[in-house]
């Protein structure tokens, strides 16, 4: 029987590349679907594994286990998508984009469309739910006023994950906290040293990036899409209630998943009473998603869209590339490259490093926050213990670099999310990112430059003495 062994670092570059010209050659040259990449994959992975000499029983335990890491953000997909499909037909969102191309400033539009997902999202706690409800009214009141979607998306992502990121109601701060053993709010207070500062300069850009576009008031496109929109639905302030409702239930801390349900039922209902939907109609809104015909070509784009249907193929592309992630997780090739950068790890500042890597590998390489968060915080935390730095400190860097790294990459559940709920593509959305880029420089800037870390604490050895004596 073959002796399992951990890979090599020149073993998984290899790997990596490999894999990477998959993908390319498939997506790229063929023109073909990338989950098709993805199942190829599967196989070389496993062949890999075999290689090294783990049981395909093995190999496939931790391509499910991959796969139930992501199981809320799967759910989620399918609830967001009903939500968005019965809201279009309902007159939910676009009441909600009627309303804010009336009130809002264009000039004011982004830091203000910033400050809204960032207020939702702290609320709520949820960024893919603050994507799927305030986040795409967002997109379409952007769009009324011209301005660039990937630049919308940007900001909308931006807001979306300072909730995602501070919220006691958020699952990734809970989780953070606890695989760091720290206090939860001990947690979220150690973040406010990065995300205070990351969400005023991201705000202030927004600003001056919107005061730079030419804009045209409320007379022309704006203009053209209410009078879209108050030809195709109701209009009136009981239209937003269902949104409402849904934000109170998530700030009630109830469950993510039955709540966007219960939003999408009542998107259903609206479209009975105050759009004369026929029954059947609004309910296929919910798997089908929503159709109108409107002159306005790009308001067409908007709201003909949701439905369960829409979110299959981003479901089959999640999981895929989670039990991809737990494919290479299970091979030993996380535990490698994070040794690794443990190894390096000698002083505070690499030491910060190491652990938004770690974070970033973990999205990268398995596909979801929740990994990230497990590797980043489980790899490099007996560093921090080693060098005596607070484990405040550790569970702040773990979120710098796993949460917030999340939608930055392609095929994480996260990035897939976005892109798909946004229309807009990770790749084009990814410059426009200022918050979480900011929260990596900040983040970075603290760990090299030794500030804001707590009264040291006893080194391993130290504490060892100490118990004894």
């Amino acid at each position: 029987m073959q002796q399992k062994r951990l890979p090599s670092l020149s073993e998984i570059l290899i790997l990596t590349v490999l894999l990477l010209g998959i993908i390319f050659i498939c997506v790229h040259s063929l023109g073909l679907p990338i989950q098709l990449a993805f199942i190829a994959c599967w196989f070389v992975v496993m062949g890999f594994g075999k290689y090294l000499g783990y049981a395909y029983h093995h190999l496939q335990n931790g391509a499910i286990a991959g796969v139930n890491q992501g199981m809320d953000a799967i759910l989620i997909l399918i609830a967001v998508g009903a939500l968005i499909g019965s809201w279009m037909a309902g007159g939910i969102v676009p009441n909600i984009i009627h309303l804010g191309l009336s009130v809002m400033d264009p000039a004011l539009f982004l830091p203000a469309a910033f400050i809204i997902c960032a207020i939702t999202s702290l609320a709520t706690g949820t960024s893919f739910g603050t994507a799927g409800t305030a986040g795409i009214a967002m997109m379409g009141i952007g769009a009324g006023f011209e301005l660039p979607l990937a630049l919308v998306a940007g900001v909308v992502i931006s807001g979306a994950y300072v909730g995602d990121k501070l919220s006691p109601l958020s699952d990734t701060t809970v989780m953070a906290a606890s695989m760091c053993q720290v206090n939860l709010i001990a947690h979220i207070k150690s973040m406010l040293y990065v995300s205070v500062p990351a969400c005023v300069i991201a705000c202030l850009a927004f600003l001056l990036v919107g005061l730079g576009f030419e804009h045209d008031g409320n007379t022309g496109t704006a203009q053209q899409v209410m009078a879209a929109i108050a030809t195709h639905y109701s209009i009136g302030w009981y239209m937003l209630l269902p949104a409402l409702v849904v934000i109170g239930l998530l700030m009630l801390r109830l469950p993510s998943f039955p709540v966007i349900c219960f939003g999408a039922l009542l998107g259903v209902v609206w479209a009975v009473v105050f759009e004369q939907t026929p029954l059947v109609s609004a309910l296929d809104a919910l798997y089908n998603g929503n159709f109108i015909n409107t002159d306005v070509e790009f308001l067409q784009i908007l709201l003909n869209r949701g439905g369960i249907v829409s979110m299959l193929s981003v479901i089959l592309l999640v999981i895929l590339a989670l039990g991809l992630g737990g494919l290479m997780a299970s091979v030993g090739v996380l535990t490698t490259v994070c040794n690794a950068l443990q190894n390096w790890a000698t002083n505070t500042g690499r030491l910060g490093l190491s652990t938004m890597l770690c974070g970033v590998l973990g999205n990268a390489l398995g596909g979801a926050a929740y990994v990230s968060i497990m590797t980043a915080s489980t790899i490099t935390g007996r560093n921090y213990e080693q060098l005596g730095i607070d484990k405040r400190v550790l569970s702040r860097n773990v979120e710098c670099g796993g949460t917030v790294t999340t939608p930055m990459i392609p095929w994480s559940d996260g990035g897939i999310f976005m892109a798909t709920t946004l229309g807009v593509s990770t790749l084009s959305y990814l410059p426009f990112m200022w918050y979480h880029w900011l929260v990596l420089a900040i983040a970075g800037l603290y760990s090299y430059a030794g500030w804001f870390h707590y009264a040291p604490l006893p080194k391993v050895g130290e504490q060892h003495s100490a118990q004894q004596s």
